[in-house]
């Protein structure tokens, strides 16, 4: 019993220092708690498939993105989404965020639809 707990242990501890590494290298001063995760939205379409330029008033918010940095997730729910992924979001989740003139969106994981 007491092996396994240490395998558990060093997993926890070697995913931490996975996650704190990942979120540097992505340049990120951020790391999110818990089951949420810092998600970095695409671009905004700017013509339609015809060629007709869209004005800035009339875009739709994307609704795929980025995952930059993740939490560790909760203690009965492990985080299942990985730094680098593209995902799936509903068109109003998450809390907008402007950090070092970037646009983020930060959210919990259960708010994430598909990983594409």
């Amino acid at each position: 019993m007491s092996v396994l707990n240490t395998w558990h242990n060093f997993r926890i501890e070697f995913r931490e220092l996975l996650l704190i590494k990942t979120n540097k290298k992505m340049g990120l001063n951020i790391k999110p708690l818990a089951d949420r995760v810092v998600i970095e939205p695409a671009a905004a379409e700017t013509k339609t498939a015809s060629g007709i330029i869209i004005p800035d008033n009339a875009k739709e918010k994307p609704q795929q993105g980025i995952v930059m940095a993740v939490g560790k997730g909760t203690k009965d729910d492990p985080i299942t989404v990985a730094v680098g992924d593209k995902v799936l979001y509903g068109k109003y989740s998450g809390t907008e965020l402007k950090l070092e003139g970037k646009d983020y969106l930060i959210m919990r994981e259960s708010d994430i639809l598909a990983i594409v």
